[in-house]
């Protein structure tokens, strides 16, 4: 069964709880975290430090969510197979794509590349305090192409959140406030 067809029993006017508060928490707390830890790299070194801590304690918590969280939570309802994503992707390039109640194919994608990104960012961060790693410019270097890298698929998810929410005619933002989504009314 995919995840356009599940239908869930928690509606309320027709929408359906999707996003659980441990989701939506993460979610903008590390949008915080790396605003500022990016907001504060040249000024502030104590409080880039330990919103990039936090940042990097969010997404291991985010993972352990993944694992035992809520079903839209996990990964095993999310994360697609190569076939499914390339199939999406050629239905998004037609704009045929299915409405998903949860993460679509190419947001799956995007969320594990941000989880890693972030990931590689706090541990080069960290590095960078060691004594092994303190100085070396391959590691700044690293710390920063990283930085840059996550700052363009940021952009790009903001996009397609936006794009999704047009083109389905759901705000998603709102959804990642609210835990709500509009329910499913028919099998596609």
């Amino acid at each position: 069964m995919t995840n356009t067809l599940r239908t869930s029993s928690a509606t309320q006017n027709g929408r359906v709880k999707v996003w659980d508060p441990v989701v939506r928490i993460f979610h903008w707390s590390l949008v915080a975290a790396f605003a500022v830890a990016y907001l504060t790299e040249d000024d502030a070194d104590f409080v880039h430090q330990w919103s990039g801590y936090a940042a990097l304690a969010l997404v291991a918590f985010r993972v352990l969510w993944g694992l035992i969280g809520t079903r839209h939570a996990r990964f095993s309802d999310f994360v697609p197979r190569p076939a499914k994503l390339i199939e999406y992707v050629g239905l998004v390039l037609r704009g045929r794509e299915s409405r998903y109640l949860g993460h679509n194919p190419a947001a799956a994608i995007m969320i594990l590349f941000l989880l890693l990104a972030v990931g590689m960012i706090g541990v080069s961060g960290w590095l960078l305090t060691t004594d092994w790693g303190w100085g070396s410019e391959v590691l700044e270097d690293i710390h920063e192409t990283a930085v840059n890298i996550t700052l363009v698929a940021i952009t790009l998810h903001v996009f397609a959140a936006i794009y999704e929410s047009f083109r389905h005619r759901e705000n998603l933002v709102r959804s990642m406030f609210t835990g709500y989504k509009r329910a499913l009314t028919h099998k596609k």
